[in-house]
């Protein structure tokens, strides 16, 4: 009896610790299509953010091979937007103070209007939210590639649309993409809230 109460006792152990080290992998949802892989079948292989190559406000090119092994946060933006733009921009600088001296976390702002946004305009853009070199990255490139990425990508809208006041539409999403180039979430960067727990999730992240 003593030996059957012991190896329970075991055996539970082992469960939770299995159990939290599962956990520990995988604190957050990843978002997008998962395809199931493999002979067995039990390989899951989730959606991915695609190969890129853009500019920064500082001339840099700035492609996937800059975000590996890091943590970042992308949104989209246009420099002479005057809704929801400037409140975007204005959350974001609570997300770089955050990790301004975390070299994992970095932050990708894409401009949807890059024949009116060149490198200086960026550049001014960037200076007047205190944007740190190195982490917050404003980008500017092929408009269809901005927009693709948007699309197929971070699977949110950036387009140009003659109708609507400012000329162009995109997402206030900001979108949480992982080490691995997975999608870990997406939250309102107009609402405060939102950006706390999104700052909340990197550092939920940072620990799978």
């Amino acid at each position: 009896m003593k030996f059957l109460t012991i190896t329970s006792v075991l055996w539970l152990m082992f469960s939770a610790c299995q159990s939290s080290s599962e956990h520990h992998k995988m604190l957050l949802p990843v978002i997008g299509e998962k395809k199931i892989a493999g002979v067995s079948g039990t390989d899951t292989i989730y959606h991915t953010v695609q190969n890129f190559s853009f500019i920064n406000q500082h001339h840099d090119t700035i492609t996937e091979k800059t975000v590996n092994d890091k943590i970042y946060v992308a949104d989209f933006f246009f420099a002479t937007c005057q809704s929801i733009c400037p409140k975007m921009s204005s959350q974001l600088v609570h997300v770089q103070e955050a990790f301004k001296k975390d070299k994992d976390i970095l932050i990708l702002s894409h401009t949807v209007n890059p024949a009116h946004d060149s490198i200086a305009i960026l550049n001014g853009y960037a200076q007047s939210y205190g944007a740190l070199k190195n982490k917050w990255h404003f980008l500017t490139g092929n408009k269809k590639m901005i927009y693709d990425m948007a699309r197929y990508s971070y699977l949110i809208n950036a387009l140009e649309e003659d109708g609507s006041e400012e000329g162009f539409l995109h997402s206030e999403l900001f979108i949480l993409v992982d080490k691995h180039k997975r999608i870990r979430g997406m939250y309102d960067g107009t609402d405060s809230l939102a950006v706390v727990k999104l700052i909340s999730d990197i550092h939920l992240l940072k620990q799978e």
